[in-house]
């Protein structure tokens, strides 16, 4: 079987790309706050300027900064107090850049309202300063080109953010279908072992115990030898199946008839008698209906093989032009049969088959016996 990257593997490491970047973002802007309000701190604990009122602001508008990662609202609000506190206590160039700045986080981080909200309340601001001549129209200018920089900034990282959400948000419903696809296939590949292949095994393991009586060893020797046979071949069966590989035309997986024959063999070399109602090569069943009806015959005779007590088999099949009903009548042993282990998933296995063509299915004691009926519809 081949060996490819997993879309599963690909996509983690996309994810962990995703994230990487933005923690990156995050750093950086913290990096950038940190240089920024120690500069200003340095220099207001060190060289005690005489302007230190301006320092104060700048610093508080740089410190308000990060509360924009953690509710931009917040945010918003700090550096409009910030802006206010300014107009009395230092008038300067400082809180505009760093409302300017805020903008881009706004922009990043904001929602619509406050988006729209905070650029009107950020524009009358600025006008409200040039008009008062609280700051000179040069620097006005300057701080709005900033402004629209950092929100062509901030718009950018929000529209790569949200395609990086979606991108994560597709590749692990992605990650997802894979796994279940996995679970799925092994499933499938458990399935039809059990049915193939434990059919098999439980003849080899029956006619091993009746190695012993000289009278039926022959025939035991041989029924083994058949049994292994066809385990092999429906082991090939499934490996080429799991491969993807083109199906063997020596293999059979669902002829009816020969299933039947099969079955009886393996009956009356159990010691059974078996009688047989119907035509399992009627033209009316459908290839997939056959291969079901298959199957339960198939699954059947491992569990009559195993646990049926002796007495007579039967095996009907009636077919009209809406119905293919098959039935199996076994008699119910009179002691417990410990000696023949067992998986106890082939009636449910058998159920889900018949269920999911559509059909009806049961199993149980009847009357004595345990009668296995599988009704599917053949239009």
């Amino acid at each position: 079987m081949s060996f490819e990257q997993s879309p599963e593997s690909e996509g983690s490491r996309r994810l962990s790309r995703n994230r990487f970047r933005g923690n990156l973002e995050r750093a950086v802007f913290f990096v950038a706050i940190a240089v920024i309000a120690g500069f200003d701190l340095v220099q207001l604990l060190f060289f005690r300027p005489e302007d230190a009122s301006a320092l104060v602001v700048s610093l508080a508008s740089t410190l308000v900064l990060p509360l924009f990662f953690w509710s931009p609202l917040i945010g918003a609000c700090a550096i409009a107090l910030v802006f206010v506190f300014s107009l009395f206590a230092a008038p300067g160039a400082q809180v505009l850049v760093a409302g300017a700045t805020a903008f881009g986080l706004v922009m990043r981080f904001g929602k619509k309202r406050l988006i729209w909200t905070y650029t009107a309340s950020f524009l009358v601001a600025l006008a409200g300063v040039a008009i008062y001549g609280v700051v000179d129209s040069i620097n006005v200018g300057i701080v709005l080109v900033f402004a629209t920089v950092a929100g062509a900034i901030g718009a950018t990282l929000r529209i790569a953010s949200a395609r990086g959400i979606r991108l994560e948000s597709e590749l692990e419903a992605a990650a997802e279908q894979e796994r279940q696809a996995v679970l799925a296939e092994r499933r499938w590949i458990a399935g039809e072992l059990h049915d193939s292949i434990a059919h098999h095994l439980t003849v080899v393991s029956l006619h091993v115990q009746m190695l012993e009586d000289p009278q039926t060893s022959s025939d035991s020797q041989e029924a083994i030898r058949v049994a292994a046979r066809k385990a092999m071949t429906d082991l090939r069966f499934v490996i080429e199946l799991a491969d993807d590989a083109p199906q063997s035309a020596s293999v059979q997986s669902g002829d009816l008839v020969e299933a039947i024959d099969e079955a009886q063999s393996e009956f009356e070399s159990a010691g059974h008698s078996v009688v047989r109602d119907g035509d399992p090569a009627d033209e009316r069943i459908p290839r997939a209906v056959e291969i079901v009806l298959a199957r339960i015959v198939r699954e059947s005779a491992t569990n009559i093989l195993k646990y049926a007590g002796p007495g007579e088999v039967e095996i009907h099949l009636d077919v009209d032009d809406e119905v293919a009903h098959l039935t199996l009548r076994s008699p119910l042993p009179t002691t417990p049969r410990r000696e023949l282990s067992s998986s106890r998933t082939g009636l449910g296995r058998m159920a889900e088959r018949v269920m999911g063509a559509s059909g009806e299915f049961s199993a149980g004691e009847v009357d004595g016996f345990w009668l296995v009926s599988a009704r599917l519809p053949v239009v």
